[in-house]
């Protein structure tokens, strides 16, 4: 037997979720966010495949997807919905037999040993599908990198397999921020240092990148570029390393005493979610967007870890300073990091 790693990745989860609730939506283009209103301010938090034909994808305002699909149902974000879904999803993996480490909602690895990976991920498919009418598609690698990267090629319902033997027959020509771990952000820095490929990006100076990049960031790019990452399955249950609220708002706020009232608002809620846990936060996190659409984000550490909400409100409001109180505010979100499950609480 061989140890293999699979990346299950549930296709258009959160529309594939909706679509299971209202069936006369099969085949139509349907997109999920904020209160579902595209006259709203809002983002797309994901949209289905008809959807995406049109250029919607997540992240997109609401106002911008309408234009681009005029003829897409939206719907509300439903998130416990969302979340029993997943249950389901991470329930039937765990059946299969695997160890299962859960990554999100609508996505785990999987460690297996079998001789035949791929019979292997279609049983998981299939598995998947009779316990809860959703498909996904599964990524087979030798760790999780490359499962991970396999998966973007299986979809829709599929399976593919990306290990050392195929890695730079498959990657070499793609572009950098097909790695996961480089974004936008580094795949531009990255160019600007004439690397534009995986390839290239593997075969680069050490030395230049750990200059240009920094000590440990460049060569761990480097790392990605060659294939190289963890190949061990955690079965220990996905725990969130932060919870947040925040809010768009329809008319920009103008008055910050107005910003304090709001970032009163969303720092209860977010305590609210971390006593529902039982996890102290060890940092808090500020973020504005300015009108039209400028994002800023300020944070803090906390003296001791701690779940007393009225500190964690103090620091979340402490921070307004840092921010321009002569710009309009379109948005705001409160993050509170916690400290790793079992942590003592402090002070």
């Amino acid at each position: 037997m061989t140890a293999w790693v699979l990346h299950v990745d549930l296709d258009q989860f959160i529309a594939a979720v909706e679509v299971l609730r209202h069936p006369e939506l099969a085949g139509r283009p349907v997109v999920v966010g904020g209160r579902g209103d595209p006259t709203e301010r809002g983002v797309v938090s994901t949209a289905s495949y008809e959807a995406r034909a049109f250029g919607v994808s997540s992240g997109l305002p609401l106002r911008v997807a309408v234009r681009r699909c005029p003829d897409a149902v939206f719907l509300p974000v439903d998130a416990a919905h969302y979340a029993a879904a997943s249950a389901q999803v991470m329930e039937a993996l765990r059946a299969t037999g695997a160890v299962v480490q859960t990554l999100g909602w609508d996505e785990a690895f999987l460690g297996v040993d079998t001789d035949d990976p791929e019979a292997y991920a279609e049983g998981v498919r299939a598995s998947v599908l009779a316990a809860t009418r959703l498909h996904c598609s599964v990524g087979i690698g030798d760790n999780k990198l490359r499962a991970k990267i396999a998966t973007g090629f299986a979809k829709p319902r599929g399976v593919f397999r990306l290990t050392r033997d195929n890695w730079f027959a498959v990657m070499a020509d793609r572009p950098t921020d097909a790695l996961w771990g480089v974004g936008r952000k580094t795949a531009k820095r990255l160019a600007g240092l004439g690397i534009g490929t995986v390839e290239q990006l593997a075969r680069a100076d050490p030395a230049v990148l750990a200059d240009r990049l920094g000590p440990t960031m460049g060569p761990w790019y480097q790392r990605l570029a060659r294939g190289v990452g963890d190949a061990v399955v955690d079965a220990a249950a996905y725990q969130a390393r932060s919870h947040s609220r925040e809010t768009t708002f329809q008319t920009d706020l103008e008055d910050w005493s107005r910003v304090e009232t709001e970032v009163r608002r969303l720092s209860r809620q977010v305590c609210r979610d971390l006593a529902d846990e039982g996890r102290p936060a060890v940092r808090v996190a500020l973020k504005v967007r300015y009108a039209p659409f400028d994002t800023h984000t300020r944070s803090v550490t906390l003296g001791a870890s701690t779940t007393d909400p009225a500190l964690i409100e103090q620091a979340a409001v402490g921070l307004i300073d840092r921010f321009d109180h002569d710009r309009a505010v379109r948005l705001l979100g409160v993050r509170a990091e916690m400290a790793p499950p079992g942590s003592a609480v402090g002070g």
